[in-house]
């Protein structure tokens, strides 16, 4: 017994505590599956912006690919869910059982206290029995039980209204989530039909590409070279600049070095709004697998046409370029770490000029109604992949 009463408060406790945290688990869930409905909605919008010349390009099956895959992750948020509302539908059944038998089990104390109140109605009879006591004290504890009696019956009434009125909120609550779960089904059932769709348009794709392997090849060999370029280039720019301040005797700012470091996976992006299309490291065709890509030192964003470029943290303009097939481009230090942004149409920035977290460093090219831009991080001389360093 002693355990038992141990036990209960503790289990009280957990009961308690569960409850908050359900909520923010729901909550954070119910955030992550909006997030994947706006990823959707802009892949659609960039899909519609791409012009004719790459409507049969890899960019083109990339986009949608990656729209076939947020739509993947969007359909498991809603089986999640369903899965939590039936779970509440079945948790609000159990309560409202619960809930039940208590209200029978008032009921039948009530109706007993009604019926001994119901025999002693007279109070000619209470006052005959109290003073028919034998002693003070048996009167006393007579006239006690009368009115204890009066007191009970007022105080089961008024429980059983409140836990008929907590029965009835229980079954509003179910009935609300079973309006969910209803609501849930037919968005899952609709998304599902969209995914046929995006997928039947992926291999759609797939199979207009293939046919010109010549072409995709050709145009694959110009872009590697572009690529081998724009690496060699942000390389060297890296070390000279490395190599310059150690020359120089110019010491790397070691706290402007921590704070970026601590900002990893923190970072804000380089772009308003976007979707990653290329990403960091070395991968195959999407179509030919057997073709190895350019290696890729950062990732490639698309985002809107002539979209605003920011700098990720404070920090000091290093150098402004110009790479063939990357258009202007912008090195910025941060103390031991750099940063670099491509395919710029016009910078706002001049080298050796301080730049704060957010600030506007140029504005994209345009191609068509879309742009990219292609970002990079470095930790002195190594190259970093920037997804691991920008939030989710």
């Amino acid at each position: 017994m002693k355990f038992l009463r141990l036990l209960l408060p503790v289990l009280l406790l957990c009961s308690l505590c569960a409850a908050p945290l359900r909520a923010q688990d729901l909550s954070a869930k119910q955030e992550r599956k909006q997030k994947i409905e706006q990823e959707i909605r802009f892949l659609d919008k960039q899909l519609k912006n791409l012009g004719v010349k790459h409507r049969s390009t890899t960019e083109h099956l990339t986009l949608v690919q990656k729209k076939v895959s947020a739509r993947k992750s969007l359909l498991n948020r809603i089986d999640s869910q369903i899965h939590d509302v039936d779970a509440q539908i079945a948790e609000k059944k159990a309560d409202i059982a619960r809930t039940q038998a208590e209200l029978d089990t008032l009921g039948g104390y009530y109706d007993r206290l009604v019926y001994n109140a119901y025999k002693n109605r007279d109070t000619k009879v209470w006052f005959m029995y109290v003073l028919g006591s034998e002693s003070v004290g048996q009167g006393y504890r007579r006239l006690s039980y009368f009115k204890n009696l009066s007191d009970a019956v007022g105080m089961q009434a008024a429980r059983i209204r409140e836990t008929r009125a907590r029965l009835e909120q229980e079954r509003v609550s179910l009935e609300e989530s079973r309006r969910q779960l209803v609501a849930l089904r037919g968005q899952r059932e609709k998304e599902y039909k969209q995914l046929v769709s995006d997928q039947k348009q992926s291999q759609s794709l797939i199979k207009r590409i293939a046919k010109d392997q010549k072409k995709y090849r050709k145009d694959l060999a110009a872009r590697r070279k572009e690529v081998e370029n724009l690496n060699r280039q942000i390389a060297k720019m890296v070390a000279s600049t490395v190599a310059a301040d150690k020359r120089a005797k110019d010491m790397v700012d070691p706290t402007l070095s921590g704070e970026f470091a601590q900002n990893r996976g923190k970072l804000g992006w380089p772009v308003n709004e976007g979707v990653i299309t290329d990403r960091f490291g070395v991968h195959y065709h999407p179509v030919y697998k057997n073709i190895r890509l350019p290696e890729n030192n950062g990732i490639t964003i698309s985002t809107n046409a002539g979209a605003e470029v920011f700098s990720v943290f404070d920090g000091v303009v290093k150098q402004i370029v110009v790479i063939p097939g990357y258009n202007q481009c912008v090195l910025i230090q941060h103390g031991k770490y750099y940063t670099f942004y491509c395919k710029l149409a016009g910078v706002s920035v001049k080298p050796r000029q301080k730049v704060r977290t957010g600030e506007s460093i140029g504005y994209l090219q345009e191609d068509g109604n879309v742009s990219t831009i292609h970002f990079q991080i470095w930790d002195g001389t190594v190259k970093q992949d920037p997804e691991k360093w920008l939030k989710k």
